[in-house]
């Protein structure tokens, strides 16, 4: 064993020791003790003083020395265990120093105790021990420590750890004291005279810490446009930088390079250089872009507004190339090459139906429940022009806005100002989850609104409209009069969304002032948005989608215009008689001439056309269009035209409907329009998207002409030029111009002939037998000719951005033929559905007769096409005075909810222009369809399911008409029985006697019964479904009374026959839906004994009532107490 070590007396330094780390004890310096018995210590001695008059150096080398010995003969494995010698030896390792230094400087408060002290770590005793092996273990774990050390330094020290050791080197190098002594000294007076070491050039691209110019290009558009996520031009690619490429990787599924994610000097991101980024391929933009968008975000698009040879040619040769934003999109605005958003596929949700809807909101009057406020709103469809406005009061459950939100469907807000808490929850509720009404996430932007608002949105609707009314007809002039005497919240709205577009480019929109349009126009019935659920018009209540809903068993339209106008044809039924014989004598006539060559002549046209014309013709007048996509637009708009170019007045149609044959006359109209545009275009070019040879030569702009002249003449003195470069080349014939791997105008010389070429010539490439060659002559009339082609291109777009202005000026006439379109597409679906089997033409009464519905063997317009077995058929009617209103009963699960919601689906689309799924129909017209079915609560407001049932039911009590149809499904059952019967008495009393409308009242009260007939003149008629009640198994024979009835009811089998009859159904069977349901038996069978307890509880309590009721009237004799008592008899 080795015995303690002392510390030496002065004695000679050692190379190494100029390294030793200092350790402080009580704030004192001093150098660890070298141990003498270390071999490895004795090994550096020997090495030290056999190297001849060793130098001090710096930090640098010390790293290198301990990495690999600083090649002053030291054995590799020696050199190994070196770096892990600690306070018993004198060789230290590179992390050791760093170790120290991050030490000494300001280390964080949560890493202190982590710092590593290479004296602590290396004493114990292993050191000491004599054993070999041991020695090497604890030198390889402490090896392992140290290591970990190093990583938990570089990782999960302060944020700019490595930044501040980088930039602290020198200063932990000058703290490294040198061992008292002479030598010390002198190694201190070698130091200052040795020259600094020369620094290492960059290499160009190196990390130097700071952004490149085209970064700093970026972040200065950046920090204009936070809430936009950037697509930025970089060469032949577009990417990402920094959060934006977060995004992008986790939306598009790409790689995202790591880097800065923030765009503010962050002090956690000061160690990182260059910002997060990710690219896409040019030519995949559109695709991308149009995923961003759908997913929510904001995009915008930088694009290079220079190109390579202007650049070369200008001024800022040396800059990076100057960008700008070209294009943003939202889901609201995306109009682009590619057309709208595909928005089935992902999400489960039916489609939005691409509105941008401006809501603004003040408070009228009221609090809490009596709560009142006005709303204005704007909704804009850019894709279509389409503009819809409305103002109106709204109370406390908001089921205005609600039925508004429903019918519009926007997949973008724009709120201007404060919303009241009741209107910001809604409005969160419907476009905040992935799977809500809308069919997917919309966005929300927020814009303030100030005092002086209205005055301002005034002024600028005015300054807007300004002037437009004077290039226009009387019409027009009229229309814009409109516009500008909207009610104040409307024009907020207005004068926010314009501001708002114009970002987008879109504010043209609002010039087409003829499809300005009032929500709630009395020339249609309003389907507020719980009826619109509760029938599924627009989706099925199981999984939100489109398919079991109304709109999906109508739509049998060819083009995407078309469908999208049967979708409001749907949810805006007629209230026009007129306008709804006119459209069911047109579905009529076209089911009647089914198969004949003119209505085949019009399905085959509608067939044909592949373009979405109308949102093409709205690309167009924006200036968004391509080329190609023009032509397409134009051509097919020439074919509908010459189709019925014979068409001259509505008689040469063929159709006695003038709603078909105004549609056909409307389409010949248009040929002379697109035929004068077509004359312009050279068609094969515009396939391709040739910019440059898209107009026919007599076509061709000015500026045109004269670059392509240019590019020709320098082609020419190009052609010319081979002679002169075969005469320095000695050659008798011209040279010929070769291109190799996209480089043009390249001079072939033999490596043989190599000696004739003149220094001036640049050589571009070669082989092993040839080199190929650019002369200055060429490469100056190269330059020239993609100045003249770049120039070129941009006089190429200006011409076809005014061809697309001049065709916009024609739109009026262009978007009437594509509406005549969409009105036969939906009149032919309409057609197709008649002839399906069991479909009837509807009657419609005269409006001086009382509201009366009639159906004979009516049908479930959806369910027939989704049950397997086909649907039972129901007749029923109701009329004023009397029937008026019909109270149905019957088991759970017998259909009643589905008899009723046939009668509105029925009436609906009777007022759409429909045929029916019933042998006979006759009815007049319901001003209105009020449901209140199904339980759901509303937590989002703190609503209980009861409130929400209440809430409705009181809104229809306010707003029906005794022309309305109303629809209310187990009112009262959110709450106890008692309330709940008093409740459904009262409302049934109500419609009946005081709103007087069409009533489908279901309810499992059979004591409303007795009120219905109380109500006299057969007002209310009591009906039910019609069900089979058998005995599932024998009851035993012997055993209690009481047993055997609850064994017969608990194993009581009904069969369902779905048939309305009239009477009342005295149990609902809610035991036999408990053991369809899987009930446990044991459960049954309390739940029957309970139900008969309770049941014999009451009539025995009744006939208590009545017996005590009878004593009375023997009594006192009188007559009221007598009607009271045979009615308690008969209840019995």
């Amino acid at each position: 064993m080795v015995g303690p070590s002392k510390t030496p007396g002065k004695k000679q330094a050692t190379l190494t020791s100029f390294f030793t780390p200092r350790t402080t004890i009580n704030g004192l310096s001093q150098r660890p003790a070298p141990t003498p018995s270390s071999p490895i210590v004795e090994s550096t001695k020997d090495t030290a003083t056999s190297s001849p008059d060793p130098e001090p150096s710096r930090k640098r080398p010390l790293q290198e020395n301990a990495g690999g010995g600083n090649g002053n003969g030291l054995a590799g494995h020696a050199a190994k265990r070196a770096k892990s010698v600690g306070a018993g030896g004198e060789a230290v390792t590179a992390t050791a120093t760093v170790t120290t230094s991050f030490s000494k400087t300001e280390a964080a408060s949560r890493t202190d105790r982590y710092v590593f002290d290479a004296s602590r770590a290396n004493s114990g005793p292993s050191s000491s021990n004599g054993n070999e092996e041991g020695d090497e273990d604890a030198i390889e774990k402490k090896k392992k420590k140290a290591e970990l050390h190093r990583k938990f330094v570089k990782k999960l020290g302060h944020p700019d750890s490595m930044a501040h050791i980088r930039r602290r080197n020198f200063q932990a190098d000058a703290d490294t004291s040198a061992p008292d002594g002479e030598d010390a000294d002198a190694g201190e007076d070698a130091e200052d005279d040795e020259p600094p070491a020369p620094t290492k050039a960059k290499k160009k691209g190196a990390k130097t810490g700071k952004l490149t110019p085209m970064e700093m290009q970026f972040l200065e558009i950046k920090r204009k446009h936070m809430d936009t996520l950037l697509i930025v031009e970089v060469g032949y690619k577009f990417r990402f930088f920094g959060e934006d490429a977060r995004i992008a990787a986790k939306e598009l599924s790409i790689v995202c390079i790591p880097g800065k994610f923030r765009y503010d000097e962050h002090p956690s991101e000061s160690h990182l250089d260059r910002f997060a980024s990710a690219s896409i391929p040019v030519h995949r933009l559109p695709v991308h872009a149009k995923r961003l968008v759908a997913a929510g975000h904001k995009v915008g698009v930088v694009r290079q507004v220079e190109t390579a040879a202007l650049k070369k040619a200008g001024d800022n040769r040396n800059a990076p190339f100057v960008r700008k934003l070209t294009n943003v999109y939202t889901k609201g605005t995306y109009i682009d090459e590619n057309g709208e958003l595909d928005q089935s596929g992902e999400n489960t949700g039916a489609p939005s139906g691409g509105y941008l809807l401006c809501l603004t909101e003040s408070p009228a009057k009221g609090s809490g429940t009596d709560e009142k406020v006005n709303v204005g709103i704007i909704a804009v469809q850019p894709a279509t022009g389409d503009i819809i406005y409305d103002d109106f009061e709204d109370g406390f459950m908001r089921s205005e806005i609600e039925t508004r939100l429903l019918h519009i469907s926007p997949c973008e807000f724009l709120i201007v100002g404060e919303l009241t808490k009741a209107t910001d929850k809604l409005v969160q509720h419907l476009s905040g989850s992935s799977t809500n009404v809308f069919g997917d996430r919309s966005r929300v932007e927020r814009v303030p609104k100030t005092k002086t608002t209205a005055a301002e949105a005034s002024s600028h609707v005015t300054q807007f409209y300004a002037g437009k009314a004077k290039e226009k007809d009387a019409h027009s002039a009229a229309l814009l009069d409109k516009v500008l005497k909207l009610p104040e919240l409307v024009s907020i709205c207005l004068s926010a969304m314009i501001h708002h577009l114009t970002e987008y480019g879109l504010e043209h929109v609002f010039d087409l002032t003829k499809y300005f349009q009032s929500f709630s126009t009395r020339q249609h019935m309003l389907i507020n948005g719980t009826t619109l659920e509760s029938l599924e018009v627009y989706r099925n209540s199981t999984d939100h989608s489109e398919m079991g809903s109304l709109l999906w068993a109508l739509d049998k339209t060819r083009t995407r215009f078309g469908q999208r106008q049967l979708r409001k044809w749907i949810g805006r039924p007629l209230l026009d008689q007129q306008r709804l014989e006119e459209r069911v004598s047109a579905v009529e006539e076209l089911l009647d001439n089914q198969s004949t060559v003119k209505v085949d002549k019009i399905v085959g046209m509608l067939h044909s056309i592949k373009a979405d014309l109308e949102r093409s013709l709205i690309r167009i007048y924006y200036g968004k269009c391509t080329r190609p996509e023009l032509l397409s637009t134009l051509q097919t708009m020439q074919r509908i035209a010459l189709e019925f170019a014979r068409v001259k007045s509505p008689a040469d149609t063929g159709f006695k409907s003038p709603l078909i044959s105004e549609a056909i006359c409307s389409l010949p109209a248009i040929g002379d329009i697109v035929t004068t545009y077509l004359d312009k275009i050279n068609a094969e070019a515009a396939r391709k998207d040739d910019k440059c040879s898209f107009f026919r030569e007599d076509d061709e702009t000015d500026d045109i002409a004269n670059h392509k002249m240019g590019i020709i003449a320098v082609e020419s003195d190009l052609d010319a030029h081979r002679k002169d470069a075969a005469a320095k080349l000695s050659k008798k014939t011209p040279v010929t111009y070769v291109t190799v791997a996209g480089i043009e105008y390249l001079i072939e010389v033999a490596n043989t002939d190599l000696k004739h070429v003149p220094a001036s010539w640049a050589k571009i490439s070669g082989t092993k037998k040839l080199s190929r060659f650019h002369t200055p002559e060429v490469m100056r009339l190269i330059n020239e000719r993609d100045q003249h082609k770049e120039a070129l291109a941009a006089a190429c777009d200006a011409a076809f951005t005014a061809l697309l202005q001049s065709i916009a000026t024609d739109y009026q006439p262009l978007r009437d033929a594509v509406a005549s379109l969409a009105t036969l597409d939906c009149l032919l679906s309409l057609s197709q559905v008649a002839a399906l089997p069991g479909y009837s033409k509807p009657t419609f009464l005269p409006s001086s007769t009382p509201p009366t519905i009639t159906i004979t063997e009516g049908r479930h317009p959806i369910a027939e096409h989704t049950l397997p077995n086909g649907y039972i058929p129901f007749t029923t009617s109701l009329a004023s005075p009397a029937p008026l209103a019909h109270l149905i009963t019957g088991p759970n699960m017998g259909g009643k909810s589905s008899y009723v919601r046939a009668v509105a689906l029925l009436v609906l689309l009777a007022q759409v222009g429909s045929f029916v799924p019933a042998t006979a129909m006759a009815l007049t017209l319901a001003d209105a369809i009020y449901t209140r079915m199904g339980a759901s609560d509303n937590l989002f407001a703190g609503e209980s399911t009861f409130m929400v049932e209440v809430s409705e039911t009181a809104a229809i009590l306010r707003a029906a008409t005794p022309r309305s149809l109303v629809v209310l499904d187990e009112l009262g059952r959110g709450t106890s029985t008692h309330d709940g019967a008093a409740i459904a008495h009262a409302v049934l009393e109500h419609v009946v006697r005081e709103t007087r409308c069409l009533t489908l009242f279901i309810t499992h009260y059979q004591s409303l019964a007795r009120v219905a007939l109380g109500l006299g003149d057969g007002r209310v008629k009591c009906v039910h479904m019609r069900f089979e009640a058998t005995t599932g198994r024998e009851t035993e024979s012997h055993g209690a009374e009481d047993n055997n009835n609850e064994e017969e009811q608990a194993g009581e089998d009904i069969t369902f026959l779905y048939e309305v009859a009239e009477g009342v159904a005295h149990r609902s069977y809610g035991l036999n839906v408990a053991r369809l349901a899987r009930i446990p038996r044991k459960v049954l069978d309390v739940a029957a004994r309970k139900s008969r307890e309770m049941e014999d509880e009451v009539k025995i309590r009744r006939l208590q009532g009545a017996a005590r009721l009878m004593d009375d009237v023997l009594r006192s004799e009188r007559s009221e107490q007598l009607d009271h008592l045979i009615s308690s008899i008969e209840q019995l």
